[in-house]
C-alpha cells in the first residue's frame, strides 16, 4: 500500500530554519511528481512547493518563494522541504503529497510546524 510519512517539524522561532522529510513506500516514488501543502487552522490547504519525477523542475507558492527549497532524492525514495527565514504566517500543519489529482493523489498525515517565539 501507498505510504507517506512526514517529519522533521516542531516549534522553531521566526528566522529559523526546519527540514520536513516525507518517506515514501509503495509505488514507484521515481515516476511521480511530489508536493508540499500546508493548511493552517480556519484555511484551506495550499501548495507550498512541487517537483517534478526526476527533479527537474520546481515551484513554488509566492509566500515562501526565496525562502522554500524542495528537494528529493529518488534512490531514497524521500522528498525533502527546507524552511529558512521561518515567519509565524507559516505556521500549518505541512502534508506530503505524491502524483496529482489524477495520477495516485496520495496524501500523508501530516507534520505540525510552528513557528513562535
Amino acid at each position: 500500500q501507498v505510504q507517506l510519512v512526514e517529519s522533521g517539524g516542531g516549534l522553531v522561532q521566526p528566522g529559523g530554519s526546519l527540514r520536513l522529510s516525507c518517506a515514501a513506500s509503495g509505488f514507484t516514488f521515481s515516476s511521480y511528481d511530489m508536493s508540499w501543502y500546508r493548511q493552517a487552522p480556519g484555511k484551506e490547504r495550499e501548495l507550498v512547493a512541487a517537483i517534478t519525477s526526476i527533479g527537474g523542475s520546481t515551484n513554488y507558492a509566492d509566500s515562501v518563494k526565496g525562502r522554500f527549497t524542495i528537494s528529493r532524492d529518488n534512490a531514497k525514495n524521500t522528498v525533502y522541504l527546507q524552511m529558512n527565514s521561518l515567519k509565524t504566517e507559516d505556521t500549518a500543519v505541512y502534508y506530503c503529497k505524491a502524483g496529482s489529482r489524477w495520477y495516485l493523489n496520495s496524501w500523508g498525515q501530516g507534520t505540525q510546524v510552528t513557528v513562535a517565539s
